[in-house]
């Protein structure tokens, strides 16, 4: 699968864009601020729905106008597909496949698959389990639809107990058979996606240590663990144990929305406080990279892999490391953006590779310099 052309009107700073791709690797270059990071997020909406950084879609829309369009045309299995994201303030989002609108946008995770590495998965490291769980659903959501259902199913009903839960302690009388009914459906689905976590973990391990110990060269030892309350007590006896509790506090106290992944370096040390940061954005590459691999080898084809400003506190080696990993045939279809064009150039010339180079200045395409754009698949 490979993006051939993405078309933008009104999409942040970009009045309009229209750029054609190759299906290697394709790099924005330009200062900072300029719009490079933009045009990944677009790509980033035609593939998830979303933006990558900013979960508020009026929010995207350019200064003064009113209303933003994205559109992309895709090559996957053989076929020509056409996406397309248009937003007008204060209606709802309209997404189509094929001029065809979803009437559910979660039809449309996992179609065409996408790993985006950017600065801002240092979250993931630096901060709270939930941004540990949003990695591990993404992932997961990609490749189950049904996954993202229970998901979304946990969640509304964890929504609904935490209110019963403070509608009794703000002195509403507890309905027991509501509570039970709540209780149930918590369990189904939350024993349901920890199943599906502790399998997902059981694969991607394998593919994540060999990624970084090929990033870092074996320099050190780093580890990924799964971290779940169900991995002792079953659920059902996990809310029981904690009813008193959870009334006391007015919230769930247990389940699989507590989650985590634990990141740990130099023989179970937290990589938060004792990682560097170069070893810290390794680990985050290596986590991306064997994202990437476990999607290619469950969709059957080759995802998009988009790559914002990564060069920034990895060293000479590692970089080469890297750029090395995503040229091999194992990667398809490679978006990257850099403030300097000279450094991108020098990289891919040892690497047999097709390089296209956008120059990007205020928001607009104001260069492109590439190989043949005669069709290909990049499956």
């Amino acid at each position: 699968m490979w993006l051939k052309n993405l078309n933008l009107l009104n999409f942040k700073n970009y009045d309009e864009a229209n750029l054609t791709f190759l299906p290697s690797v394709n790099a924005f270059t330009g200062a900072n601020g300029s719009g490079k990071t933009n045009l990944l997020d677009a790509i980033h909406y035609l593939s998830l729905c979303k933006s990558y950084f900013n979960p508020i879609d009026s929010q995207q829309i350019k200064q003064g106008k009113d209303w933003f369009m994205v559109q992309g045309d895709f090559k996957r299995s053989g076929m020509d597909e056409t996406v397309s994201c248009s937003l007008k303030r204060n209606q709802k989002k309209v997404f189509k496949k094929n001029k065809k609108e979803y009437s559910r946008l979660a039809d449309h995770i996992g179609q065409f698959p996408l790993v985006m590495i950017s600065p801002y998965d240092t979250a993931i490291v630096m901060e709270g389990s939930e941004e540990r769980r949003k990695f591990m659903d993404n992932v997961i959501s990609q490749t189950d639809p049904h996954y993202l259902d229970r998901l979304i199913a946990y969640n509304r009903c964890l929504l609904q107990r935490n209110s019963l839960l403070k509608q009794t302690g703000q002195g509403s009388t507890l309905d027991p058979g509501l509570m039970e009914v709540l209780d149930m459906q918590l369990v189904e689905n939350g024993t349901f996606i920890f199943n599906h976590r502790m399998q997902f973990i059981e694969q991607f391990q394998p593919e994540f240590d060999r990624h970084y110990a090929f990033i870092s060269g074996n320099a050190e030892q780093v580890k990924l663990e799964y971290d779940s309350q169900l991995g002792e007590t079953d659920f059902e006896t996990l809310l029981k144990s904690a009813a008193d509790r959870d009334r006391l506090l007015e919230r769930t106290s247990s389940g699989i929305h507590r989650d985590d992944l634990l990141f740990t370096i130099h023989e179970g040390m937290p990589l938060k406080k004792f990682g560097s940061q170069g070893q810290q954005k390794s680990f985050l590459i290596a986590l991306k990279l064997a994202q990437y691999t476990y999607l290619n080898q469950r969709k059957g084809f080759k995802p998009l892999l988009l790559m914002d400003d990564i060069f920034d506190k990895l060293d000479e080696q590692r970089v080469h490391q890297l750029m090395e990993v995503v040229s091999r045939e194992e990667f398809g279809q490679l978006f990257i953006t850099d403030t300097d064009e000279g450094r991108i150039r020098r990289i891919f010339q040892t690497i047999d590779v097709d390089l296209n180079v956008f120059r990007i200045q205020r928001g607009a395409v104001v260069a492109s310099e590439g190989g043949d754009t005669t069709e290909g698949e990049a499956n």
